[in-house]
């Protein structure tokens, strides 16, 4: 074994020319407000990222989350110790911009991957993002939730398909995002993030941000969203639909041996395995079949934590992991352990496997290396496929590459204060084993591997159509964007 040897793990890239694309300023073509640009930051904690929004006339601060597809804030009816830390929307104050939904008793509740809840209530009220707005737009208002929030965060920005919305399910809507591609709002159907590590990023929508992409579209890599059957327990969806950001990947490359990903459920997709792409992560997580096999080519890692699917490894290695984009040190280490400063604890987890078929769970670690472009796609034109840019081009990280020694990480560790209450065991922990759910997807109705599976959860007058090409005809697509077929 070797600290020195890079470890890649490609994903499926797709070929052929991309979205219509162009890098944009934040207004549209004519002149019109077709795309937005705001600003994002970072938790202090390093474990999300926000913007803010416009509700009704106040500003809030709300974390991104690619996982979940519904916009909610808090509110004042939340007495919970994690509601009242932070600004909350005032029930007294209604303005004149806020519709009550059945008198507020229509209500949903979402929940997320760590365990945490948020539940209230369903309203409609003026929604801004950047300089576009609609109207009387469906959102939630909690009013019971377990969820930690930080830095004045007031609430969740889901960036996901309708499909996983509970406030379309229980309003015949569509989230924030889908309605402004269903209006024809955007001059593209997409949004594109920069999750930078010093704190400072951006949100588009509707376009990309030329100060990251400047003329450089053609380098950006277009991945297949993958299309999901319906859920067993599903009466509204009789075909294959978008569910999540995820996308196929590809093969494990280590010291020049190939190995191909072991899928939780090898009996479905033809044993591919599928990665989710989460803003909303502040890690990065996978089968316990594939982290065990990278942590056994890095010297001197070793699980500490079972439960938890936790590695460590030594805190000088200079090993690169590669997603088709390289991870450096500073990438994907958490940050020493405090009982022996020495080892450090290192991403990915290994996850309990996914009922829904995915298996693992790409967050900030990798979305702060690359530019990320999530396009909605055209119905009958073009499925919905995520872009990556490279952040650090060949030069910058052959020099970065070579900077990360390790007094380097030692210094960059200290930088962000990282060192994490663990006591690690005494003893060689034998891996994790998990219980397989049973698969919750109907496997009688196949998915596309690639195809183009229509978009929407449930109505299909509501969600059928994200964005009508030009009515002038077929725009051309522009740039050489490569994407596999």
């Amino acid at each position: 074994m070797s600290r020195f040897r890079p470890l890649t793990l490609p994903i499926h890239t797709v070929s052929s020319s991309g979205p219509l694309l162009q890098p944009r300023d934040v207004v549209g073509a004519n002149g019109q407000q077709g795309a937005g640009l705001s600003a994002v930051g970072m938790s202090s904690d390093r474990q999300s990222h926000y913007t803010v929004v416009k509700v009704g006339e106040i500003y809030f601060r709300v974390a991104l989350d690619t996982a979940s597809s519904d916009l909610w804030i808090v509110s004042t009816a939340c007495g919970t110790a994690t509601c009242t830390k932070v600004p909350r929307y005032p029930l007294a104050y209604q303005g004149p911009t806020f519709v009550s939904v059945n008198d507020n008793a229509t209500t949903f509740a979402a929940g997320y991957a760590d365990g945490s809840t948020a539940s209230g209530f369903v309203a409609k009220e003026t929604i801004q993002v950047a300089n576009l707005t609609i109207p009387e737009q469906h959102f939630g208002l909690v009013t019971n939730s377990n969820l930690t929030l930080t830095d004045q965060v007031s609430g969740i920005f889901g960036l996901g398909f309708p499909r996983l919305s509970s406030i379309s399910k229980a309003t015949n809507s569509t989230p924030f995002f889908t309605t402004l591609a269903y209006k024809g709002l955007l001059d593209y159907p997409l949004f594109a993030l920069s999750l930078a590590k010093n704190g400072t990023g951006s949100l588009t929508l509707g376009a990309i941000d030329s100060s990251v992409v400047g003329n450089n579209t053609s380098q950006i890599s277009w991945n297949r969203v993958a299309a999901f059957p319906p859920f067993v327990i599903e009466v509204n969806v009789t075909s294959p639909t978008y569910l999540q950001w995820a996308i196929p990947l590809a093969s494990f490359s280590v010291n020049n041996t190939s190995l191909d990903p072991i899928s939780t459920y090898p009996t479905v997709r033809g044993g591919q395995s599928l990665a989710l792409i989460d803003a909303g992560s502040s890690g990065i997580s996978g089968p316990v079949q594939d982290v065990s096999r990278i942590f056994s080519q890095i010297e001197g890692a070793r699980l500490v934590n079972s439960d938890a699917g936790q590695w460590v490894i030594p805190c000088d290695t200079t090993v690169p992991i590669t997603v088709n984009y390289t991870l450096l040190p500073e990438d994907y280490l958490i940050g020493p352990a405090s009982g022996n400063p020495n080892l450090c604890l290192s991403w990915p987890r290994a996850s309990s496997p996914n009922s829904d078929g995915i298996d693992w769970q790409f967050g900030a670690p990798f979305l702060r290396t690359v530019y990320s472009v999530f396009s909605f796609g055209i119905n009958t034109k073009e499925p919905p496929i995520i872009g990556f840019y490279h952040l650090r081009n060949a030069t910058e990280l052959a020099n970065l590459t070579t900077s990360q020694t390790p007094e380097y990480i030692s210094s960059y560790l200290a930088s962000i204060s990282a060192t994490y209450p663990t006591t690690l065991p005494n003893v060689i922990l034998p891996t994790p084993s998990y219980t397989t759910p049973a698969y919750t997807l109907n496997t009688s109705v196949s998915a596309p591997s690639g195809g183009r599976a229509h978009f929407g959860a449930g109505d299909e007058h509501v969600h059928a159509s994200v964005w009508n090409p030009d009515p002038a005809g077929d725009r051309e697509c522009v740039g050489s964007a490569n994407r596999e077929t």
